[in-house]
């Protein structure tokens, strides 16, 4: 996979607000999750083998499917259909491995993945570690370039991050958003399913594996509906322009 950094678009002016070790809205992130796994299972094991190709090796693609608890891709799920995966077949793991090695947290040496001095550090301060992966990830990465096609969404990260800000506040819907947005309602049975698509991918999708966003499908016989919430680590994390029209929160 050839994981690109910001190429679309410049890196917007987001602010990401310092979270402690122990913030209780850290276990939302499933990439945080899966990055501090990855990170501790290779300082626990010495080192991650990889195959001649770069990717990590089948019996650690194997553990991280086991182990990352990723939404919509259970183990049993994925073993259902495929006995045996290879690291491209586990996109977060393809994804999360790429920017390891981008964060300087690991390298390849002598066809394995061995953490650096800093990686080690991270392993056990999941505050820091958000603080270095998901901005990077959410604000710095090219989108489509993992979703394996070329259309992009027309848009900047700080207009999306306030507007769904307000609009998801007490929750909404894949397709709602999208209208907003660009205008025209569309959805998955429209002519405009791949201008979704992208948004969906590049935009929602990141956001989601981040921990910010969560997402909930409702398959129905006639329509197929994506609902969206924010997270409590949203608020924890960004500090955004449009807060201030927001209501404040209720503390029970």
């Amino acid at each position: 996979m050839e994981l690109q950094r910001g190429l679309w678009q410049r890196p917007a002016m987001i602010e990401f607000r310092t979270l402690a070790d122990d913030h209780p809205d850290l276990v939302h992130s499933p990439l945080l999750r899966g990055a501090l796994l990855t990170l501790q299972y290779a300082q626990e094991h010495g080192s991650i083998g990889m195959t001649k190709t770069k990717a990590f090796k089948r019996i650690f693609v194997h553990w991280a499917v086991e182990h990352f608890d990723w939404p919509g891709k259970s183990a049993e799920e994925m073993f259902r259909y495929n006995k045996v995966i290879n690291e491209y077949e586990f996109p977060p793991l393809e994804v999360l491995h790429f920017l390891l090695i981008s964060l300087r947290l690991g390298r390849h040496y002598k066809g394995e993945f061995r953490l650096t001095k800093r990686g080690v550090e991270m392993a056990q301060a999941p505050g820091r570690l958000f603080a270095e992966l998901i901005p990077y990830f959410v604000l710095r990465i090219d989108h489509a370039s993992y979703a394996r096609f070329d259309n992009r969404p027309f848009g900047k990260w700080d207009v999306w991050l306030n507007v769904i800000n307000v609009e998801a506040d007490h929750g909404t819907t894949e397709a709602a958003l999208f209208e907003t947005f660009y205008g025209e309602p569309q959805d998955w049975r429209t002519a405009g399913w791949l201008e979704m698509a992208a948004f969906s991918s590049c935009v929602l999708r990141p956001l989601e594996w981040a921990g910010l966003l969560i997402e909930t499908r409702e398959d129905g016989t006639r329509r197929h509906v994506c609902h969206v919430f924010k997270t409590p680590l949203w608020r924890s994390a960004l500090n955004l322009d449009t807060d201030d029209i927001l209501p404040p929160r209720s503390i029970h």
